[in-house]
């Protein structure tokens, strides 16, 4: 069974959201457009995604430390981020540990093309409905942060199992709620989640599969 980990809900609630005011704003066309995963969804206005995703020095930097600690990474290591978008929590581990071994794999185009120029050569096009290409076992560490719960729940489950196969270690982190002020607040913020589900009912999931840990952002 995997464990419950505390890296990334900081960074989460440092972001301010007006959740009903995003719903109102012609939210059905900009989940159409948010679903392109594009340059508007990364770097156009808020009501189509991040509003700007930039790189900011630091930001990843306690993220990368506790992952590198808590799952004992050295310069002989190898990681897959899973849905990386511009790379930059991999950037801050490999500023850590220049010689670990870092693949990351995203959907969006756009994304890989803006990502961070140093470790750009290291990111590669992959969309998660499809199996990955490594051997069991192949990673000491398989990362992925915010991308799970934007899948339907067949293309969930295959992409868990994938994850599982291919990682000794693995950490996944997805959006998911405690109550029901918390589930609308989420229903009125994503723009790309296609499954929703309660943290018991992902932790069941879960725990399905061998060696995954968990984390859960909240919109509260």
């Amino acid at each position: 069974m995997g464990k419950i980990k505390n890296y990334i809900q900081k960074l989460h609630k440092s972001s301010k959201r007006d959740y009903e005011k995003r719903m109102l704003d012609n939210k059905v066309h900009c989940m159409k457009i948010a679903k392109k995963y594009g340059k508007q969804y990364w770097d156009g206005n808020r009501k189509f995604g991040y509003g700007g995703y930039r790189y900011i020095p630091g930001r990843w930097e306690s993220v990368a430390k506790k992952l590198i600690r808590d799952y004992k990474l050295n310069n002989k290591s190898k990681i897959l981020d899973l849905g990386c978008g511009k790379g930059y929590l991999l950037y801050e581990i490999k500023k850590i540990l220049p010689h670990i071994e870092i693949i990351g794999l995203d959907f969006s185009k756009y994304a890989i093309t803006n990502s961070h120029p140093i470790i750009k050569k290291n990111i590669k096009y992959h969309n998660c409905k499809n199996k990955l290409k490594y051997k069991n076992n192949f990673f000491d560490l398989v990362i992925s942060t915010g991308v799970l719960h934007n899948l339907k729940l067949h293309d969930l489950l295959f992409c868990l199992t994938e994850i599982s196969r291919t990682g000794k270690k693995n950490y996944i982190m997805v959006e998911s709620y405690r109550s029901e002020k918390e589930l609308y607040n989420l229903q009125c913020w994503a723009l790309t989640c296609e499954t929703f589900m309660d943290k018991k009912t992902w932790v069941n999931l879960i725990n399905k599969f061998k060696n995954i840990d968990y984390e859960f952002i909240y919109f509260e």
